[in-house]
């Protein structure tokens, strides 16, 4: 493997005016590698933690995405915008002189848990082949299906109306954005994002994360600053191949399940030279190949 060849998952702090695409294209010059990749996009003006994932860690793009995740948020009543944050065109302004905090309070904890949101036009979704924000700016509105999301926690933060900031933990696929609009709307005033922080993506916090200046100043010793995947999936139980088996794990072929494994569904597996290959997925008496890391 090349030598400057890094493989793991780095923790970068996305600032404001970046695209989510901009942070990779920045980490693939100053680390000069091509295989880097991004997990859970964020808009140009929302700033916090961006994992990234480098080498054989771009696999795991689908599973950090599916990550539940923390977002800091300010909420601004009153204000209805095309894009559902204040960076859009506004459509609606409406008096907010009647709102009283408890009143606000109210609508806002009457979303935790499970509900249907309908993704915003102003997103990165696709139908038929192109993403909804494409659409948005040629002036097309499509038909949405509204999406199942889940809100864990919702605390509010400071309250001097018409903002609200709050802190929300949300599940996979939750857009703030709308989650402002909905609550907008359920007061009967209209509302829209004005800023957004993401705090966490799983186990990286945003205390934690690095910006792109960082890395660079960082650049010789950046190998400190890499989880590898080993280290990731660290909480998952371990099984070794012997050493007449490392062929079938090397070339990514199914196993055979064997009753002394722990009950879990995923697997960490390491050949006979107790090198990390692969992590495996039970399936009734098989292991099957899930993420290879050759």
């Amino acid at each position: 493997m090349a030598k400057n060849t890094y493989n793991g998952i780095i923790n970068i702090f996305k600032e404001k005016g970046y695209t989510s695409h901009d942070v990779v294209a920045k980490m693939r010059g100053i680390l000069k590698q091509k295989k880097i990749g991004h997990s859970g996009t964020l808009d140009p003006d929302a700033t916090g933690v961006l994992p990234v994932l480098l080498g054989n860690a771009t696999v795991l793009s689908d599973m950090l995405t599916d990550k539940s995740k923390e977002y800091e948020a300010v909420l601004l009543l009153g204000v209805s915008t095309d894009t559902q944050d204040s960076t859009g065109n506004k459509l609606k302004e409406s008096d907010i002189s009647s709102l009283t905090k408890e009143k606000v309070k109210e609508a806002i904890n009457s979303f935790l848990g499970e509900y249907m949101q309908l993704p915003p036009m102003y997103s990165a979704l696709k139908v038929g082949g192109k993403k909804l924000v494409d659409l948005a700016r040629e002036g097309k509105e499509v038909k949405r299906e509204p999406r199942k999301v889940y809100i864990f926690d919702i605390e509010i933060i400071e309250m001097d109306l018409p903002r609200v900031r709050y802190r929300a933990k949300v599940s996979k696929g939750t857009y703030i954005r709308t989650l402002c609009h909905d609550i907008g709307e359920k007061l009967l005033v209209g509302g829209c994002m004005e800023s957004l922080i993401r705090k966490r993506v799983d186990r990286f916090d945003v205390d934690e994360a690095i910006t792109l200046n960082q890395v660079e100043a960082e650049r010789d010793n950046i190998d400190k600053r890499i989880m590898s995947v080993e280290e990731y999936f660290s909480f998952l139980p371990k099984i070794n191949t012997s050493l007449e088996f490392d062929k079938y794990l090397h070339n990514g072929n199914k196993l055979k399940f064997e009753e002394k494994y722990s009950e879990s569904d995923l697997y960490r597996v390491y050949d006979s030279n107790d090198i990390f290959i692969a992590i495996y997925k039970k399936e009734s008496k098989e292991l099957k190949p899930f993420k290879m890391f050759l």
